[in-house]
């Protein structure tokens, strides 16, 4: 199902070779005069070679191949150099005209990533074009269809499934378990960044969560398509892998389950943690006693210790040594593991540093496979980017709120705790962040609470077309319903869809019609930011209305849209802030 597989890995390493030129503010590729040129060429420039090489002219073309006189993508020899041939004086060279040095432009490659699963980006000057070309054949893709959005939105809210599975595969992961085993949701993060970047929410899925999985409809190598029955009552890990189940299945799940719609998603599987916390050069741990498990081969002392490869990896699986010794007490530590790669990512040893910047970018790639939305790199580095916009102290860590599953005797499995459960979810899908966040400047959010403030029309006073923006088919329809039999609104009307689906659920209004629009907001419990005051619409009798559309978020006629403000009494945690495993 990974439609179109892993590019060629290259046993090359050009950490080595780059270096920052303060002119440019560019990563460039220096080479010694006995240096053979790397497979993967660096950027290059049509004024200037690397040692050992000469570019090509403009307009004519290298050994072996096609050159188009672009300077920015034009591939070097195949052919190792040799030594470049000392010239006689030919007397005083011409001096060259010396630019005013720019000042650096910081360009850097960023990386977040965490538990088993890895979410790794790249940025690179576009100097650096090849090798950008080079790392996009490292990514492997899965087609989703209609799972998730067909492309990446840099202004938007976005929800990417993270998911580490229990595949065992490639060298040195024999030892953990069934070698056999299909692949399945081992680790699941459902990370929500705000529209506005400046909060986000990560949020673990427990894989012995249990849920009804819905009918998938999976893309086969071949091309063709194939609807995979669903399933009730299962846990949550089965979602991928079982029955041929790809990332898609699991995206709709958690759609089923939460009601939180999943954009794209992100997988790796044991890999990922040993390669990724190996190229960043450790991963900062903290446990508050001595941990020595001979199941996962974990050996640390009480206290701070830094982990890498191997042991970063049986840091993240261990689930004796933990609290309770299960499932739930390890993910509270992958979390905690996740905040602090977060931090060493985002310090200056790291992002100062072109070696371990490239290696990141080399294993990263590598340990991905992600839907064809975000399939780029270019895509990825402007998601990477868009999430680097968020302070770690407002990025927050929390699990779905769950209790015991009641029919078991033998408690092994966990249902989503219904008292706790929606809101949290309900903030998520109406971007509410679970840290104080200043969102809006006091004179805007002023503005926003006038909206509702002031005298409110008769219900039947109201005249409002309904159309549905991305709601459940028959949400128009059951609102009107509900709007002229339980509330006495009956100059009301269905007016179809509209031409765009919406996440929020809006009420535009034009400025004479602000009676009408608080009273039709009071009945459908609208919060001030729903409410767009614009320009009036006739209805169907060429009589000026208002225009209520459904959006996403619209759960059903009565049901209030109004978000939660604060989050619910549930554990959580920053990406800033130090914890220890207990």
């Amino acid at each position: 199902m990974d439609a179109q597989g892993r590019g060629r890995a290259d046993n090359i390493d050009p950490a080595d070779q780059w270096v920052l030129n303060p002119n440019t503010g560019d990563y460039e590729l220096r080479l010694g005069p006995s240096t053979a040129q790397p497979a993967v060429p660096g950027p290059r420039s049509s004024r200037t070679a690397t040692a050992g090489t000469a570019a090509p002219p403009r307009g004519r073309t290298a050994p072996g191949r096609e050159y188009r006189g672009s300077p920015e993508v034009a591939p070097a020899p195949d052919v190792v150099p040799g030594p470049r041939r000392r010239r006689p004086p030919q007397g005083p060279q011409p001096s060259r005209r010396k630019g005013r040095p720019q000042k650096p432009k910081g360009k850097k490659i960023a990386l977040w990533t965490g538990g088993t699963m890895a979410f790794a980006l790249v940025a690179v000057s576009t100097a650096g074009y090849v090798y950008v070309k080079h790392l996009e054949g490292n990514v492997s893709t899965t087609d989703v269809g209609s799972a998730g959005a067909g492309n990446f939105s840099k202004d938007e809210a976005f929800n990417i499934l993270i998911i580490g599975t229990d595949k065992r595969t490639g060298k040195g992961n024999q030892g953990y378990g069934d070698t056999g085993n299909v692949g399945h949701a081992d680790t699941n993060i459902l990370l929500h960044v705000s529209k506005d970047r400046t909060n986000a929410t990560a949020m673990s899925i427990p894989r012995d969560l249990i849920v009804d999985i819905p009918d998938c409809e999976t893309k086969q190598e071949d091309g063709s398509t194939k609807v995979i029955a669903g399933s009730q009552g299962v846990r949550f890990n089965t979602s991928l892998g079982q029955s041929g189940r790809d990332p898609g299945c699991t995206m709709r799940t958690v759609k089923e389950a939460t009601g939180i719609s999943v954009d794209h998603f992100m997988m790796a599987d044991f890999n990922a943690v040993k390669t990724l916390t190996s190229a960043v050069g450790g991963v900062e741990v903290c446990l508050t006693k001595p941990v020595d498990d001979p199941e996962s081969k974990l050996k640390l002392p009480a206290g701070t210790s830094t982990v890498e490869g191997e042991q970063a990896l049986a840091f993240v699986r261990t689930r004796k040594s933990f609290g309770n010794s299960g499932d739930l007490d390890r993910i509270k530590v992958q979390q905690q593991f996740l905040g602090s790669l977060m931090r060493k990512m985002s310090s200056s040893d790291t992002l100062t540093s072109p070696t371990k910047l490239l290696k990141l970018a080399e294993a990263a790639t590598k340990a991905l496979t992600v839907d064809t939305g975000i399939g780029k790199v270019s895509t990825l580095k402007d998601v990477a980017l868009e999430l680097k916009k968020v302070p770690p102290k407002n990025v927050s860590f929390v699990t779905v709120p769950v209790i015991d599953n009641p029919t078991e005797q033998v408690k092994a499995t966990v249902v989503i705790d219904e008292t706790k459960g929606p809101e949290i979810f309900s903030m998520i899908k109406d971007d509410v962040s679970l840290t104080e966040v200043k969102k809006q400047q006091k004179k805007e959010k002023d503005a926003v609470a006038a909206r509702l403030k002031g005298s409110k029309a008769d219900p039947a006073d109201v005249r409002v077309r309904i159309l549905n923006g991305g709601a459940a088919p028959g949400s128009a329809q059951e609102t009107l319903t509900y709007l002229q039999n339980d509330e006495g609104v009956l100059k009301s009307e269905n007016a179809g869809n509209a031409e765009t689906t919406l996440k929020k659920t809006t009420l535009e209004y034009a400025p004479d019609q602000a009676d009408q629009a608080r009273r039709l907001a009071d009945i459908m419990g609208l919060s001030g930011s729903a409410m767009k005051p614009g320009e009036s619409v006739t209805n169907s009798q060429g009589l000026p209305a208002i225009t209520l559309t459904l959006g996403e978020d619209f759960e059903g006629a009565g049901e209030s849209l109004t978000a939660p403000s604060t989050a619910p009494d549930v554990d959580k945690s920053t990406a800033d802030k130090v914890e220890c495993a207990e």
